[in-house]
């Protein structure tokens, strides 16, 4: 037996349909997690970014109108925190225009307009996420599989050999491990992503927990300061 015969390629080829299918299937799910993990790095770092630029934003003291209107005014361009920004800013606005004077409805209302906000971008973060959770711990299993399917048909094939040696038993035990290389090559990759992006996303989430509070407290602070309709100036942050 040459090393050419025992090549990776070599060995797919002559392997059994089953195990074949079962090699193509890791292969895709491997190029479908390495697309959600190059979505997903290039996305949390571009949220991670709008995220620093609008508080820097915040908390340079400028008006709380003008950075309402700048953030209705371009939804999408914005990042999550500003979204939830104005969103709390939204609710807050109407409810005032409706004349409710109560600072605990006004602060209530407001605030739970900021986590159905808070929800909806945690959502849109996470997508794709229980994805990479799934091949990591799927990929594994499905390629044991093919392994295992693998070696009964190399077994099989040898019933009829009346002498069988390390020679003949080897090509077919060896291109069925390879289904499951290609299953810890699809799963190792994932589970790391996933670990990964799930600690920065729940540095996200506390980051934009934080200001929803912080923004509550403000807005409590100078909830008398605004006369009815829009606010006219900037409150102390």
């Amino acid at each position: 037996m040459t090393h050419q015969d025992l090549s990776i390629i070599q060995l797919i080829a002559q392997a059994s349909l089953i195990v074949q299918l079962v090699m193509l299937l890791l292969m895709f799910l491997s190029l479908a997690s390495w697309t959600v993990i190059f979505g997903k790095f290039f996305g949390l770092g571009r949220v991670r970014g709008l995220n620093e630029e609008f508080e820097r934003e915040f908390w340079s003291g400028r008006n709380l109108h003008d950075l309402y209107h700048l953030a209705s005014d371009n939804p999408r361009k914005g990042g999550p925190m500003e979204r939830i920004f104005a969103s709390g800013m939204r609710e807050f606005l109407k409810l005032r225009e409706r004349r409710v004077t109560d600072a605990g409805a006004l602060l209530d209302g407001a605030r739970r307009a900021m986590r159905a906000s808070f929800q909806r971008e945690m959502d849109a973060i996470e997508h794709h996420l229980s994805f990479l959770a799934t091949v990591g711990s799927v990929a594994p299993y499905i390629g044991l599989f093919g392994t295992v399917w693998g070696i009964m048909h190399a077994f099989t094939g040898l019933a009829n050999l009346q002498q069988v040696t390390l020679a003949t038993v080897a090509p077919g035990i060896a291109e069925a491990l390879v289904a499951t290389a290609i299953g810890l090559f699809a799963a190792i990759p994932a589970v790391m992503a996933y670990n990964r992006f799930a600690r920065q996303i729940d540095q996200v989430a506390i980051r934009m927990e934080t200001f929803i509070e912080e923004f509550s407290n403000i807005l409590q602070r100078n909830v008398g300061q605004w006369p009815q309709g829009q606010p006219t100036g900037a409150p102390a942050h």
